[in-house]
């Protein structure tokens, strides 16, 4: 097990950690996924944080440096595909001792693995910021409770795009007028869950206004089924499509006699998300529950 190689950064700056000036220590799980080597750039860009620790499933790459393997020249931080290992290694070099000096683990991994990985981040004390989608209602309670006992700040964040949060902020308020909306979010075609949990965070904030949706005026068929997309318990209908060439992308539209109102976001480029990444990293040390969404944040 190669994680003691994986933790290596300055002790002096490990023993003055409580300082406000002091760089926050993060561990990048997903290190050389599409995500997680944005993060690990832009964490290689600011002095206000320092990377201690890469973990990815890649295996024939374990032991490499991470910055060798993503073109950014040696960091002196080793790939690990020891998820738990490197967080208790983590955990022990840079402890919580109620100075919110704790590290920090940034999570863009797969959905059938971002429930264990939060409850193991919380257990260890490291926060836990997870971008992977895919938890469920019942697993985000019982997240949200277990990182109150345990006091730690945690956050779970769909999407990480400030632009992503206007248009969600503007189809809530939209939805206290318009009885009938549909919900279309397209992304790259080897994202693994749908629909996203953008999309499905932004239809829990329009149900938060008003709780039934589009009454059905006629008996639908389907000569395909699924033609007419996922159906929520509130009548909100959420489509999604998956295509290469495609990064995220999320369209709201509400219809009402003699109009609809259209609201859009598209992200070109991931570099869109990395100023939510890092603002969720440098503030989550501050919180001692479990943070939803990146407008909780902002």
């Amino acid at each position: 097990m190669r994680v003691t190689r994986d933790i290596k950064y300055d002790s002096k700056k490990t023993n003055s950690m409580s300082s406000a000036n002091q760089s926050i220590p993060v561990l990048v799980a997903g290190a050389l996924g599409r995500m997680g080597s944005e993060v690990i750039k832009a964490i290689n860009s600011s002095k206000d944080y320092q990377l201690v620790g890469a973990i990815d499933s890649q295996s024939e790459k374990e032991g490499q440096d991470v910055g060798s393997l993503l073109g950014l020249g040696p960091l002196n931080v080793f790939l690990s595909n020891d998820f738990e290992g490197t967080l208790c290694a983590a955990s022990q070099s840079v402890p919580k001792d109620g100075l919110n000096n704790g590290a920090v683990l940034v999570d863009f991994t797969h959905p059938k693995v971002a429930y264990k990985h939060t409850r193991t981040s919380i257990a260890y004390g490291v926060h836990p910021v997870i971008g992977t989608t895919g938890i469920t209602t019942d697993q985000l309670d019982d997240l949200s409770k277990f990182a109150e006992k345990a006091s730690l700040g945690s956050a779970i964040i769909p999407n990480f795009s400030v632009g992503m949060v206007l248009l969600q902020q503007a189809a809530a308020a939209a939805a206290r007028f318009y009885e009938f909306a549909e919900l279309t979010e397209m992304h790259h075609n080897k994202k693994a869950d749908a629909p996203s949990g953008t999309c499905i965070k932004t239809a829990e904030l329009i149900e938060e206004q008003r709780s039934t949706f589009n009454k059905p005026l006629v008996n639908e068929d389907e000569s395909i089924e699924g033609s007419r997309g996922g159906s929520r318990s509130s009548g909100l209908r959420l489509h999604s499509v998956r295509l290469p060439g495609l990064v995220a992308h999320q369209q709201v539209m509400f219809g009402s006699n003699g109009e609809t109102y259209e609201l859009a976001h598209n992200t070109i480029d991931r570099s869109a998300y990395m100023p939510g990444v890092l603002l969720v990293v440098k503030k989550i040390r501050s919180f001692n529950k479990l943070i939803y969404g990146l407008e909780k944040i902002l």
